[in-house]
């Protein structure tokens, strides 16, 4: 099993990104699919969810609004579309997959994203 993410880099604030999770191995009805963040200094944080059952989605209010995650089971991806970006949303952004039945995670190696004028 894998994660791979994909899409990061430095934007303007105002300005869009879309980050996709390119997941090999896992049946996504079994998982819940979530993007978490980690900025220098400060602890991960969970960004958005989104249930494989159902596809119910969650977001932390600092992003309400302007982050939308999404999945395409024909491409194993889980895509988090970023817009209206602002400064403090710099960090690492890291796919996580978790299956509930084994409470356990799986990480992709993140990516950075920086918004900066």
């Amino acid at each position: 099993v894998q994660l791979v993410e994909s899409g990061g880099g430095l934007v303007q604030p105002g300005g869009s990104l879309r980050l996709s999770c390119l997941a090999s191995g896992f049946t996504f009805r079994d998982y819940v699919m979530r993007w978490y963040r980690q900025a220098p200094g400060k602890e991960r944080e969970l960004v958005a969810s989104i249930n494989g059952i159902g596809g119910s989605t969650n977001y932390a209010d600092s992003v309400k609004g302007r982050f939308t995650i999404s999945t395409d089971n024909a491409r194993n991806t889980v895509t988090l579309q970023m817009n209206s970006l602002k400064p403090e949303d710099t960090a690492v952004y890291f796919c996580n997959f978790y299956r509930r039945v084994f409470a356990r995670n799986y990480w992709g190696q993140g990516t950075q994203v920086t918004v900066s004028s």
